[in-house]
C-alpha cells in the first residue's frame, strides 16, 4: 500500500440512537483520534535484568470533533446524554475500514468568542470485540 495523506476519508458514519441506522457525517467532522491500545501485564521474574510482558485485553476509543449541524451530527449525539445505546463507529481512509461497537459517553457543544459553534463527542469500545482493520 502507499503512503497517503489523511485527505481521503471515503466513510465516517455512527448509528443513530436505534443502534441500526448509520448515519454519515463526515461532512460535519473536522478532526478525529481514534486509538487501538492494549493492556500489557508485567511478568518479569526476579532472574531478568529485562522487562518480560504479555498483551492482555485490546480496546477502542474514538473522538470526533465537528461543526454543529442540527439536521446531520446534531440528530446523532443529541441523545447520548439520555440513552445507553451501542453505536456502530465506522471509519475508512485509503481503502482500509475499522469498524466498531462505540458508547458514546458525551457531546459537549463549545460557541467560542469568535462565534464558532462545534462539538467534540467521544466514545469507547463497548462489546468485547477486538477492533480489526478490514
Amino acid at each position: 500500500m502507499a503512503k497517503v495523506s489523511g485527505l481521503n476519508f471515503t466513510t465516517i458514519s455512527v448509528d443513530l440512537a436505534d443502534g441500526t441506522t448509520a448515519t454519515a457525517i463526515k461532512n460535519d467532522v473536522t478532526n478525529l483520534q481514534w486509538s487501538t491500545p492494549r493492556g500489557v501485564q508485567d511478568i518479569t521474574g526476579v532472574d531478568k535484568s529485562a522487562y518480560e510482558r504479555l498483551l492482555l485485553l485490546a480496546d477502542f476509543s474514538v473522538t470526533l470533533n465537528g461543526v454543529f449541524n442540527a439536521a446531520l451530527s446534531h440528530t446523532v449525539f443529541s441523545t447520548i446524554g439520555s440513552g445507553t445505546t451501542n453505536r456502530t463507529t465506522t471509519l475508512a481512509v485509503a481503502g482500509a475500514t475499522l469498524a466498531n461497537e462505540t458508547l458514546y459517553t458525551d457531546y459537549q457543544i463549545t460557541r467560542s468568542a469568535g462565534g464558532e459553534l462545534t462539538w467534540s463527542a467521544p466514545g469507547v469500545l463497548s462489546d468485547g470485540t477486538s477492533p480489526a482493520w478490514t
